[in-house]
């Protein structure tokens, strides 16, 4: 690969990855975009946590606090990258991506770029407002070790955000599939219920799923435990993510090749 072809992928990576986040929330309001961004995510995870302490009789609260901090990472993993690559097909934008001649792998990682970004950001203002409204104590906490695990487990998320994403290229339903998605990452990822407790087959499907042994980590970290203890775990999780994100470009590719093959990709 030439150093020009390699200066043109980079370009295309961050300025596709900018523009389709931009494109994304576009016809949001500023206030609009701060309270999907804010306010949504801190009342679903005020709602989570309440309701766990009244469950708990308050002996748990640092369990629901990490685990639906943790859970935020599925809101941009999920929703925020599915939409914006099934965004190119709504707004027909597609054709001429699939006619380009440009890198498929740099277009499929860029759409995923600006969220793992925001994703984490999100995972920090709910550690934020755990500390500051409902008490979390970090003074155990390895930082450093916790922002890794933020960052690992957004990754992992968006990973299988890319293939759901994929599914946007040859159905208009895909809405139905990220609300079956996030409410399987909250009910079997350990956010709201310790996975010791599911079912066999409910704690398969859990050890499936990225978030899991993030939140897990995070819990343990939370807890005074060093980077070393959590590692396995935190190895894990970034596995499970270049898994997902493998396979969605697998099925981005074929995907691809099928919508062009059956003259889908202006069908609505």
């Amino acid at each position: 690969m030439s150093l020009r072809t390699l200066r043109n992928n980079f370009r295309l990576f961050f300025e596709g990855a900018l523009l389709s986040y931009v494109a994304l929330f576009r016809w949001l309001r500023p206030m609009t975009y701060l309270a999907s961004k804010v306010v949504s995510p801190l009342s679903y995870m005020l709602f989570f946590v309440f309701l766990g302490k009244y469950a708990s009789n308050g002996s748990e609260a640092s369990f629901y606090i990490v685990g639906n901090a943790l859970q935020i990472a599925a809101s941009s993993g999920i929703y925020g990258v599915t939409m914006s690559i099934g965004g190119d097909r709504r707004d027909g934008t597609l054709l001429y991506l699939f006619g380009s001649p440009a890198n498929r792998l740099t277009v499929f990682f860029g759409r995923a770029f600006m969220h793992i970004i925001d994703g984490a950001f999100g995972v920090v203002l709910g550690f934020f407002w755990g500390v500051v409204l409902l008490g979390l104590d970090l003074s155990q906490a390895n930082l450093g070790a916790l922002a890794l695990v933020i960052v690992i487990t957004t990754f992992s998320t968006c990973g299988l955000g890319l293939l759901c994403g994929c599914l946007s290229l040859v159905t208009l339903n895909v809405m139905f599939v990220n609300n079956t998605v996030f409410f399987l990452l909250l009910l079997f990822s350990g956010a709201n219920v310790q996975t010791a407790l599911l079912p066999a087959w409910a704690q398969a499907i859990g050890q499936a799923l990225p978030l899991t042994r993030g939140i897990a980590a995070a819990r343990q970290i939370v807890g005074g435990a060093s980077l070393a203890e959590v590692s396995h775990l935190l190895a894990g999780e970034l596995l499970f993510g270049f898994v997902y994100v493998a396979l969605g470009y697998l099925m981005f590719r074929w995907f691809e090749a099928f919508a062009k093959r059956r003259g889908t990709l202006e069908a609505f």
